[in-house]
Order: C-alpha cells, then structure tokens, then sequence
C-alpha cells in the first residue's frame, strides 16, 4: 500500500482523540485528584478506554479488553502504553469519581460550544433552552425502577437522565441524574439561565416557585397546561384573523394558583389554546411573557421536540442497554463517555462538512476505528477512498487455513 498517499501516521480513532485536550484533561484529574496512587491506568487511558468501548459499541468489560488488546501494536498512538485488564477497568470505574468526567464533558462543551452554535438560520435560536428527561433501563436494582416488576417479583432498576439542552448547540449542557421514580420538579430548581432567555418543558414540571424564579430573572418560559391546574381568568385578548387561520382558539390573561390559603403562590401568566390544524389536536399552552404572538407561543413549545432528537440519536447510536459495571458510578461515568462521544462527532460532523446523516457517521467511524486513513477525506467520501486504497494494497501469496495440511 502506497504510505504516502492513504497513511496518516494515526488510525482515525486518533484522529478523533485529537479533539481532546490532553493537557485539559490532565489538569482536571489534578484538580479532582483522579490520578492519586495510580500507577497505571490514569483517567486519559480511561477515557480512551471507554470512548473505544463507545464507539465500538462494546457491551461486556471482555469485548473491551480483548479488542484493546487486538490492537496492542497500534494504541500507542492513543496515549496508552498498556493495554488494561477487565479488573482494572472495572475498579477504575467504581473508584474514579464521575464528577470527573463530567468536568471533562463541560470543559470540552465549553471549548468547543462557539463552533456548534448554528443559530444563523433562525431555526435554532441561540437563546432558546429546551429542559426534560429521559429513563433508561437497567437490569439490575442499582436505581429504583419503574414500571410492573418481573415474574419473579423482582424490579428492573432505572436512571433518569435530566438534561437542558441548548438549542443552537444541539447538545447537553447541563446534565442531572436521579432514580427513575424521582419527581423532576426538583431539578427545574436547578436550572439557571441568563436574562433575555426562553425555556420550554412539558407538563410534567409544575413547580409554581421556579416559574416566579423565571419571572423575576427576566426569563421567558412556556409549557403546557395540566387537568389538575387551578386558574383564574383576568382578560381576554383579542384575536385577529389571521391567527384564527394558523388554528388559535383564544388568549387569555390567567393567574395560577387556588385561594385556599393565603399564603399560596400565585403566577400571573397566559394561556393560548391553539388546534393543530392537520392533525385537529387541541393544546393548552401557558407561558410569563405577555408580549409575544399566540403563534410565537405555539411554535417555542413545537421546538421542544428537539430534545426527544437528542435522547433518540444518544440511544440509537451508543451503547446504553448493556453497561460496564453495576454501581451507580461505573453507569454515570458510561453515560458521560456516551456524551462526550456524541459531542466529538457533533464537531467532526460540522468540522468536516459531512453530509451524511449522524448515524451513518457513527457507523463509519466505528467499522474504521482502527483504519489508517485521513478522517476529514475519508468522510466527504468513503466508497472512494476505500477503493483507491483497496487498488493499491499489494496482493497475499499465502492463504491462511483454519485446518492444519
């Protein structure tokens, strides 16, 4: 094979770790002392170790292993000087701390957060904020579950995944975890953004103190009406007939909150009831500003769809069924290396102008983990690359048998 034109010097695996920090990341695990009576397996290797797994879609600490060590003659172009053991993985997963790869994850994000944003368009509004969450399922009591246990009167355990997610960036930027059966009220507390900003969430947060918290920030926020909601009528707004057209019933001036005590908080704020005019759907939206179109009001909460995308391409594409380790830690660490993984190919993607579409970019990447081939090239056009590369591989005179002559 002709080195001169298809070997890079690095597999694209090391391509793609070109986007990590080393120096970062070596600052972090200072920072959180990760590194403290380690001899070998630092948080880099861990790293590594668990976007390989990642972008391999590995599911048991064995394919891990075994596949690193497959490899043996190329990981030290990823920084590795050896390849780890199932027993070191798994220890390195329940002793290192996921805190620290989360700061890894908000490091990166905030690095790299400037060169995501697409907001030109206006389709992604840079100041729109999306917040909800999403469970995934475990096979083992590690988080309390939900659902109907098994036969055996066992139940499976579950995560719930709280994210906000920013929307011209279409990733993460702020990450919660709790037990499958916690309310998700709590964690909208927990969410703070600057003024001018606009936040969507379903129904399923009716926490009466945030929304004043949002209120009093000068932030924007829209969400759905419950059943269970108590409000008061102020005023009607008038509607004109264009937006009797687009499917808006009324807009009214409403005041939440029951007069039970006095002490009960009260939201002023408005709803819009709008019917979808192709599917005949009728939605309830509530929302603090007083200022925007009914329609703006619908299609802010339409955009909410955005984070169902997010949790769709995390799940379809990463390994989230099966994990490598059964403490809460090693599930936490696996889940941030999962988004660190979607971050990295959210740059590549955009970086090297790839049109194909996310999954199939995963997929590239990982059957070609291991390939000596230029990243950016071989992703504007891999049919071709590959056979250019396929014509000039010098053919093998012996050919090896699984049976002895």
């Amino acid at each position: 094979m002709n080195k001169g034109t298809f070997f890079t010097g690095q597999p694209i695996f090391c391509q793609v770790l070109s986007f990590l920090p080393k120096q970062v990341i070596l600052r972090i695990a200072h920072e959180h002392k990760a590194d403290y009576y380690c001899k070998r397996f630092t948080t880099y290797e861990h790293l590594v170790t668990l976007l390989y797994s990642v972008f391999n879609q590995c599911n048991s600490l064995r394919e891990v292993s075994t596949g690193l060590l497959a490899w043996e003659q190329r990981i030290g172009h990823l920084g590795m000087k050896h390849h780890p053991r199932r027993s070191t993985i798994s220890d390195a997963n329940t002793r290192r701390k996921a805190e620290v790869f989360e700061s890894i994850y908000m490091e990166l994000l905030q690095r790299y957060g400037h060169f995501l944003s697409d907001s030109r368009s206006g389709e992604h509004p840079k100041h729109l904020y999306i917040f909800d969450a999403t469970t995934i399922t475990l096979f083992k009591e590690t988080l309390q579950g939900v659902g109907l246990p098994d036969l055996n009167g066992r139940r499976k355990g579950g995560i719930k995944v709280h994210t906000l997610l920013r929307s011209d960036q279409d990733v993460p930027c702020m990450i919660r975890y709790s037990a499958a059966t916690a309310n998700d009220t709590r964690f909208l507390r927990e969410v703070h953004l600057p003024k001018g900003s606009v936040i969507v969430f379903d129904r399923g947060y009716p926490n009466f103190s945030s929304y004043l918290r949002f209120s009093n920030e000068g932030v924007t926020w829209v969400t759905r009406l419950r059943s269970a909601m108590v409000y008061e009528v102020v005023k009607e707004n008038p509607l004109d007939e264009h937006h009797k057209a687009e499917g808006v019933l009324s807009d009214t001036r409403i005041v939440l909150g029951h007069n039970n005590k006095k002490t009960a908080l009260k939201v002023p704020a408005r709803l819009v009831r709008f019917i979808d005019p192709k599917t005949g759907k009728l939605f309830e939206f509530i929302t603090n500003n007083m200022r925007l179109s009914p329609l703006s009001v619908a299609n802010y909460y339409k955009k909410r769809w955005q984070i169902e995308l997010l949790f769709k391409r995390i799940k379809q594409n990463f390994p989230l069924k099966y994990f490598l380790g059964d403490s809460e830690n090693a599930i936490k660490i696996q889940i941030w290396a999962v988004l660190i993984a979607d971050l990295l190919l959210k740059i590549i993607k955009k970086g090297t102008k790839c049109r194909m579409s996310f999954s199939n970019l995963a997929c590239m990447v990982r059957l070609h983990l291991m390939t000596y081939m230029h990243l950016k090239t071989f992703l504007l056009s891999p049919e071709k690359e590959l056979l250019k590369r396929c014509r000039l591989i010098i053919p093998q005179t012996y050919t090896p048998s699984l049976f002895s002559p």
